[in-house]
């Protein structure tokens, strides 16, 4: 799109992972004089702000510069050793793999910083908070540039403690229960991954990832691919989450604050999806073959829970939290990201990739608008939405009841929109596998799949119809329609969902080349 020489693209990279870490500790800094506005609090939300912004910016100057013709290449790469000893080196890179997912990262983490300098979660001094949400960028950014096992493993982790005190500190009720199982079950996933990561450095001899992409798994026997897959899959599964290892997410995103649920939902869960297509696709073919048809039928298990759960919580009388059952939809919008993967084909992963995207942009909306909600009501409960409040927000406050809307349809893959690509794209794969899976068994699985995407339709209609629509009631106080923070914070996520879903090419004209070369054993 634009000429950018080779190093210049290569410290762009390294500056979008590092640059979060620096604004992360000057915002324990003392504000400078001159900059501290009407108050220090003022002065470090406007500098995450400023921060995150200029990142946005970095990263979009990198897209621009990205050789769109050779999309399968590794580009804007560094490889400086850093542990001779254990082979580990600093290596960076992107491919039209990653480079969507650093976009995303990007731009969620800029318009987090966006409300929240409008909307401030209650809880501690915001400097605290503002370095906790860079400190999280960097660990995503990085989690999707590193090209390195070690470096990828503990860019993994990084993520993990500011998301616990961002639940923990700044949260809603029982928010330290919450934190508390998210932290321990994502921990306990990563100690099993690293045995599988080490355990595939050691026997293959290095711990980079393109190198082990290239080789495709000859260097490693089946029995330690097998391993490996079960080890490292285990880890990544809790992160994604699969089911049955799902069971933090709801108890996290309900308690979390609104900014803390869009980059849990929008960024980190994708965290893990990135590295079955990254690591396990590549590097242990065999072992991925073997478990290949076990990750589907955990996938379409979590499909159909997932809007079971919905379901159940959008009935009337059931209490159903609005924030809890958006984050029950992201266990069954995962499950095809894994249906895709599980396909091991390029339709398939393509799909994944799409719908993680996809799933980045519509739940980070659908967590900006049910936070929005919930502000102005009190509540995320639906009985009291829909019953004693009578929410009716199209007669209240239509914009926001129209966007709403607009999300939910978004949501259940309405056509047109960025939702449907991807999970049609995991059903084709998964309609024809790759050569050795059991296609009958994957007929089976894309049909209960299938039937998923009917359940979605119907609780994201029930929760339209009962908290858009209705008879207004009198309220003592006004319903305030969008404010011009929201509307700024929001529309990119709109804007983007519909770009998507009307010229899908745009995405998968990255993704697609780097995909078929992955699965290829490297070559184009």
């Amino acid at each position: 799109m634009i000429d950018i020489s080779a190093s210049v693209m290569q410290y762009l990279l390294a500056f979008l992972v590092v640059a979060p870490l620096l604004g992360a500790v000057a915002a324990l800094l003392p504000a400078p004089p001159g900059l501290k506005g009407r108050s220090p609090d003022q002065a470090v939300l406007r500098h995450g702000v400023t921060v995150t912004g200029v990142i946005l910016i970095a990263a979009i100057v990198l897209a621009a510069g990205f050789d769109h013709d050779h999309p399968s290449k590794m580009q804007a790469t560094t490889d400086i050793s850093w542990i001779p000893a254990l082979d580990v080196r600093i290596h960076l890179g992107i491919d039209g793999i990653s480079l969507p997912l650093l976009v995303l990262t990007a731009l969620l983490t800029f318009l987090c910083a966006l409300y929240s300098y409008f909307a401030m979660p209650a809880g501690p001094s915001p400097k605290a908070f503002v370095a906790l949400i860079l400190v999280l960028e960097s660990g995503t950014l990085a989690t999707f540039a590193v090209l390195d096992l070690l470096l990828f493993f503990l860019a993994f982790e990084m993520v993990l403690i500011p998301m616990y005190f961002l639940i923990a500190r700044w949260g809603g009720a029982q928010k330290q229960a919450a934190a508390w199982k998210f932290i321990l079950y994502t921990l306990l996933g990563s100690v099993v991954m690293l045995l599988g990561l080490l355990l595939i450095g050691l026997k293959s001899g290095t711990f980079d990832m393109v190198a082990l992409a290239t080789d495709n798994g000859r260097a490693l026997t089946s029995s330690v691919q097998v391993t490996a897959v079960l080890a490292i899959g285990i880890g990544l599964a809790v992160k994604t989450p699969m089911w049955p290892l799902h069971s933090w997410l709801p108890d996290a995103h309900t308690a979390a604050p609104t900014v803390g649920s869009v980059l849990l939902a929008g960024v980190m869960l994708k965290m893990g999806t990135y590295g079955f297509v990254r690591i396990l696709l590549p590097v242990a073919p065999d072992g991925m073959h073997t478990f290949a048809p076990y990750l589907a039928a955990f996938a379409v298990a979590g499909i159909i829970y997932g809007s079971l759960a919905c379901l159940a919580l959008a009935r009337p009388g059931a209490k159903g939290d609005l924030k809890r059952l958006i984050a029950y939809s992201s266990v069954g919008h995962m499950g095809f990201v894994l249906l895709g993967i599980a396909s091991m084909t390029p339709t398939g992963v393509n799909g994944a990739l799409f719908a993680n995207i996809a799933h980045g942009l519509i739940t980070g909306l659908l967590f900006f608008l049910v936070g929005a909600v919930k502000d102005r009501y009190g509540t995320a409960d639906l009985d009291t939405l829909a019953g004693a409040t009578g929410a009716a927000l199209y007669g209240r406050a239509p914009r926001l009841g129209g966007l709403l809307a607009f999300a939910a349809v978004a949501s259940l893959g309405l056509p047109g929109l960025a939702g449907f690509w991807g999970e049609m794209l995991a059903l084709f794969g998964a309609f024809d596998p790759a050569e050795g899976l059991n296609r009958a068994a994957f007929l089976t699985f894309m049909s209960i799949a299938a039937f998923g995407t009917l359940l979605t339709a119907a609780y994201l209609l029930v929760v339209v119809r009962r908290v858009c629509m209705g008879a207004q009631r009198e309220e003592p106080h006004a319903i305030a329609d969008v404010q011009s923070y929201e509307f700024a914070a929001w529309t990119p996520l709109a804007a983007l969902t519909v770009l998507a879903g009307l010229w899908p090419a745009v995405l998968l004209g990255l993704t697609d080349p780097a995909v078929q070369k992955l699965l290829a054993g490297g070559k184009s």
